[in-house]
């Protein structure tokens, strides 16, 4: 990569001005200065902005967070904190999340800077499956899990909503399995037969299940095997 490019990434500045901090010295390779942005960067290169490492990233990252309320998974939000707030990592504007929630929704979040791989997880096409815990105002129905089976036609859409599975696990508290993921879906499922959810909570993700030790605000890298389980068929 050129160095230009790297630093442009790190520093978060345009080439403009990357150029200008190169040229006043600001920049090391292995403790020699640099001012050539052409400059091509190796992995064993070390690289030190004002004598502080900029750390090159030369693998696709992966990492489940779990969300507590009151973030966005934007990375970048006037009005609300965005997920980035947990992230200790180099350049952490560079992940996105695969799957976002509400802010009021907490839970599984994947996060990765692998465009190809988030795609598999979102696209419509895949029908990725996901398992919610939803908290309900009113006691769940005899009939609930009937509709959601045969697909609810929501305010708004053409089509009903794939078939979902319900588990109930409390008069107020169902256990949901969706393959698709529409705007704010869980919530008008509910509202279109009378009922309102109050507290939602995400656990699954296709195969990558939330981390039991995980509190709200940690996060940790995936395992091999979970990176791999995307695009896999799953049991």
């Amino acid at each position: 990569m050129r160095l230009d490019k790297f630093l442009s990434q790190q520093l978060g500045i345009s080439r403009a001005l990357v150029a200008r901090e190169l040229r006043a010295k600001r920049v090391t390779v292995d403790d020699e200065v640099i001012r050539q942005g052409a400059f091509q960067l190796l992995p064993e290169h070390q690289v030190r902005f004002d004598g502080n490492v900029l750390q090159q990233i030369l693998t696709a990252r992966y990492f489940m967070l779990h969300k507590p309320q009151g973030y966005v998974c934007s990375t970048d939000d006037p009005d609300h904190p965005t997920l980035l707030y947990f992230i200790d990592e180099p350049v952490p504007d560079k992940l996105h999340a695969a799957g976002r929630l509400d802010i009021d929704t907490t839970g599984l979040v994947l996060l990765t800077d692998d465009g190809q791989w988030s795609h598999r997880l979102t696209s419509p096409r895949h029908h990725c499956e996901k398992d919610y815990l939803v908290t309900l105002e009113q006691p769940l129905a005899a009939e609930t899990a009937e509709h959601f089976a045969a697909g609810i036609m929501l305010r708004g859409e053409k089509l009903p909503t794939r078939p979902a599975r319900l588990e109930a696990l409390s008069p107020q508290r169902v256990r949901l399995t969706l393959s698709e993921g529409r705007y704010h879906q869980v919530k008008r499922m509910f509202a279109a037969l009378g009922n309102r959810v109050i507290a939602l909570h995400r656990e699954r993700i296709g195969a990558i299940v939330l981390d039991a030790h995980l509190q709200p605000g940690e996060y940790r890298a995936l395992t091999a095997d979970e990176i791999a389980s995307v695009g896999l068929p799953t049991d």
